[in-house]
């Protein structure tokens, strides 16, 4: 099982990162993180990278309900959605497949909200 859904993009990085957040926005989520690779790297190692931001995504409701469920899984938490510059004229954005994430817990409880989410974030990607 891929642990990511994945769809490349003729989009300029920043557009790409402007309509994956606007998509999450209509799915529920909004963005608790955002991580700039590129710069990170370039600043702690002085390497350069491509374009690369890693989106920390959260849909309260659903969190909540997971929470509810495990008290553990916030390690899991956020989704992450990652915008990534692949080459001069394409970008691609993944999210993590939360069904294939919380194989990882032994509790059938987070099942049905794993897909909940997993139909959203597909969702997300689709529209992208």
């Amino acid at each position: 099982m891929k642990y990511y859904f994945e769809k490349t993009t003729d989009y300029s990085f920043e557009e790409a990162v402007e309509k994956v957040t606007e998509e999450l926005k209509k799915e529920g989520f909004g963005i608790l993180t955002e991580i700039d690779v590129q710069a990170t790297l370039k600043k702690k190692l002085d390497v350069d990278f491509r374009k690369y931001k890693i989106l920390g995504a959260c849909n309260p409701p659903f969190a909540y309900k997971a929470l509810q469920e495990e008290g553990n899984v916030g390690a899991m938490l956020p989704c992450n959605v990652i915008v990534q510059q692949v080459s001069e004229n394409q970008v691609a954005i993944a999210a993590v497949d939360p069904v294939a994430s919380m194989q990882a817990i032994k509790n059938s409880k987070l099942a049905g909200i794993a897909n909940e989410i997993r139909s959203k974030l597909e969702q997300v990607i689709n529209k992208t």
